[in-house]
């Protein structure tokens, strides 16, 4: 067995990525030490990650003052900047991608959080990034909304890679699946090649507990639920996965070379104290899956990790947890509906401080 936890989890099937990018990571080296020496297959970013990354340092200033002055929009400066970044993260990653069935090695970028809820501007958008880009191992990711279902489908019908972000029920998790089979079927009956075509379904998994356990807490938690509703849910999305992907539908895909559209667990950094740090990522290790950590889980993990497969656990005990839950008056339909809903509004703020921040460090730069 590996030495490194982090490493024993690609060896249990499931891929550890960054949810962090920031330029001195690559810079430095520190990136390519990750994926040699600590197991790292993946890396995500957001508009959080690139706030604080821009606004909180000097890394960018350069390319700031040479963006401004040739005249480019602030969301022009910020698009070049994050695509520069992401290129250069891709081709860290270009070896484990090339090396593998292009599982490996694979570097999600977002659509603008403001077309969350516009079909046609995410498509024209995600088509925009992956060209741009230019990287066969580059994501882009549509938030799971209404609106975002039929442009995943098109998308990846059009052989973009398509990480599905702020995934919280199961209803929707099964609509995103239903989008890929039908996106997948598609490209085979017009005799469209499907094997380097990459999916992840990214279902958010502490804020379900951040929203269900203060709940919890007014009723003096009944059943003694608390930090139960988040795996439980997580679970049964997984158990939905290997439901779906198995059958004839899935071997006339699979014998085509198609990839399955993998899980991957998104938020599953420890945001209550009372929890142990490593709380989610343990609770959810499972072959064909992804995890995102982000920084201080990831060297968390690789300190005091212990890699198991102990789903299967968790998906026995899954059912009757919910039922507790809906018993003590949880609605869980309702908490995760409220959660993408959240979620998106969340993002659209981080980008709009993102954009405002910046605009300032602009003013300042060409003021200096």
């Amino acid at each position: 067995m590996s030495q490194n936890p982090l490493i024993r989890l690609g060896e249990l099937g499931q891929s550890p990525w960054y949810d962090f990018i920031t330029r001195d990571l690559i810079q430095t080296g520190e990136l390519k030490q990750l994926i040699a020496e600590s197991g790292l297959q993946g890396m995500t970013s957001n508009p959080t990650i690139f706030e604080k990354a821009i606004a909180g340092s000097e890394l960018y200033d350069e390319d700031i003052r040479r963006l401004s002055h040739d005249g480019l929009t602030t969301q022009q400066i910020f698009d070049a900047i994050s695509v520069a970044d992401v290129q250069a993260s891709c081709d860290a990653f270009r070896s484990l991608y090339d090396g593998s069935d292009g599982s490996l090695g694979l570097v999600s970028i977002e659509v603008s959080p403001d077309l969350a809820n516009d079909t046609a501007g995410t498509v024209t958008e995600a088509r925009r990034l992956w060209t741009k880009v230019d990287r066969p191992n580059v994501m882009v990711k549509i938030p799971g909304t209404p609106q975002g279902l039929p442009a995943i489908f098109q998308c990846l019908a059009e052989g973009i890679n398509i990480n599905i972000t702020l995934l919280f029920s199961n209803t929707r998790y099964e609509q995103v699946i239903e989008a890929w089979y039908r996106a997948m079927e598609e490209r085979v009956e017009l005799d469209q090649p499907v094997d380097r075509i990459q999916s992840v379904a990214s279902f958010f998994v502490s804020r379900v507990d951040g929203k269900i356990d203060p709940l919890l807490d007014a009723k003096g938690d009944p059943g003694k639920l608390r930090g139960t509703a988040a795996i439980a849910n997580a679970c049964m999305a997984y158990a939905l996965f290997e439901k779906r992907f198995a059958g004839p539908r899935w071997e006339k895909l699979r014998s085509r070379g198609a990839n399955l559209q993998r899980p991957l667990w998104a938020s599953t950094s420890t945001k209550d104290k009372r929890y142990p740090d490593i709380y989610y990522v343990e609770a959810l290790i499972a072959a064909h899956t992804v995890n995102t950590l982000p920084p201080a889980t990831f060297a968390a993990y690789k300190d005091h990790g212990h890699p198991e497969v102990r789903i299967y656990d968790g998906i026995k005990q899954a059912p009757a947890q919910l039922q507790a839950l809906a018993a003590a008056g949880i609605d869980l339909d309702r908490v995760t509906a409220e959660l993408e809903t959240e979620g998106v509004a969340s993002f659209a703020k981080s980008y709009s401080s993102l954009l405002s921040g910046l605009e300032s460090k602009v003013g300042a730069l060409a003021g200096a």
